[in-house]
């Protein structure tokens, strides 16, 4: 873990010191657009050779039967239904809280303007399941598609080697209400979401993360009118942690290990204003990764990884807002007095028993956040992002007295006269 001092820098310097892993996906656009292109004119059997070639998996089907959602049911251990229930019930408690409300308002005597909340009809939700598999992905996704009502949930997440479905995913799925789950994933899985197959209904946006193919894939079939939309920009996993000198350096060497086994890309940076707890938490790191399951992942991510002084914590807060991390936690002794003047994060963990942990599994909040500095113009993936919003008007005739002359005189100026006559030929009519 790099030790930087921000003042010593130059303002150069600290730009590159806040630079990301790159994300190289140049070399494979080609690829992935050949991928889309074969689903689009294959269909299932382009699903079947891909599973094939990628995955070294030969399927029997794609969709996953009931059968297999009650054998999955029965692998999965007690505990472990436990607490994805537990998790479930805290996700839907706080989206709960996010559904919008109708707005109906008049504007002006005669002028009623209303504003309607609908859920996107066909949503496709994509679960990894690599060296990871996430099932808490499912119900960060799949419970605000339930409250959002959406009535067409479609799933893809990759078969295991012996070609079923991850059991926890597919519990978790259960838990959503989510029935139609479809054994592929990468790149393809995404394309025959966005236009369908024989097998796989087509669908109007897309969620989920993903590998540098999925992440193409979803950019790819959302700059296509006939594919479908995507859910946020997305890169690898962050974490950026503000500690002061009463911080405990083995708690906050836990969480940059938690965040730096997520892969090899993952980037996480520590900020202080104290050198000793700098000091002391790069060596708690080095303690407890001999211990860590994923070590050559996390030895990897950590080259990335920075522990930077600063002179003070609002010094701290202006790094951290110009990095615009995905996660980020206040380990402070006051850390609610750094709420107010944080301006870019995907989601913020306040105090020393607030682990980046259980934002990823239980808290309630979504972990499905924006990365890459994201974070400055993107919030995290919440209820709304599953609905659409549509305005109404409606005008009486004192309702096109009291505002059309206003707005024949604006479409004149723009020297648009059919707009100006559709309203004057009302105005004439009137008695």
């Amino acid at each position: 873990m790099k030790k930087l001092i921000w003042n010593s820098l130059t303002s150069n310097e600290q730009v590159k010191a806040l630079e990301r892993p790159a994300m190289s996906i140049a070399n494979i656009k080609t690829d992935v657009s050949n991928i889309i292109k074969s689903i689009k004119v294959n269909g299932d059997d382009a699903l079947y050779e891909l599973s094939s070639k990628y995955d070294d998996i030969e399927l029997e089907s794609l969709k996953v039967t009931k059968k297999e959602f009650d054998q999955a049911e029965k692998r999965v251990d007690q505990n472990t239904i436990k607490a994805l229930k537990k998790a479930f019930t805290n996700i839907k408690k706080f989206h709960q809280e996010q559904v919008p409300r109708n707005i109906a308002i008049e504007i002006d005597s005669g002028v009623m303007c209303e504003r309607i909340a609908l859920p996107i009809e066909k949503v496709g939700l994509y679960i990894p399941a690599g060296s990871a598999p996430l099932p808490s992905t499912v119900l960060m996704l799949g419970a605000p598609a339930q409250i959002a009502k959406c009535q067409i949930k479609v799933m893809c997440s990759p078969a295991q080697q012996d070609g079923k479905c991850n059991p926890e995913i597919l519990y978790s799925a259960k838990l959503c209400g989510i029935n139609e789950v479809y054994k592929i994933g990468g790149a393809q899985a995404i394309a025959a979401m966005a236009y369908g197959t024989e097998s796989i209904p087509k669908v109007d946006k897309i969620f989920g993360p993903g590998n540098a193919w999925v992440t193409e894939a979803k950019l790819q079939v959302s700059e296509d009118p006939n594919g479908a939309a995507k859910d946020m920009p997305a890169g690898p996993s962050e974490l950026l942690i503000i500690a002061d000198k009463l911080s405990n350096p083995n708690f906050i060497a836990a969480d940059l290990l938690s965040q730096a086994e997520h892969g090899v890309d993952s980037q996480v940076i520590l900020i202080t204003d104290d050198e000793k707890t700098c000091d002391n938490v790069i060596s708690e790191i080095k303690k407890q990764i001999t211990s860590r399951n994923r070590i050559d992942i996390i030895n990897e991510s950590l080259i990335s990884a920075k522990a930077i002084l600063v002179d003070d914590l609002a010094m701290a807060i202006n790094v951290s807002n110009q990095y615009a991390p995905e996660h980020l936690i206040l380990n402070t002794s006051k850390p609610r007095d750094l709420l107010p003047l944080v301006l870019s994060a995907g989601s913020i963990f306040l105090g020393p028993w607030s682990p980046e942990s259980v934002g990823d599994y239980c808290s309630g909040t979504n972990h499905v956040l924006p990365t890459y500095g994201y974070a400055k113009s993107t919030s995290s993936l919440g209820v709304t992002d599953f609905m659409k919003f549509i305005t109404v008007q409606e005008l009486t005739e004192e309702g096109i007295k009291k505002i059309g002359q206003t707005a024949i005189e604006i479409a004149n100026k723009e020297g648009l006269d059919a707009h100006s006559y559709a309203v004057e030929t009302r105005l004439k009519s009137i008695i």
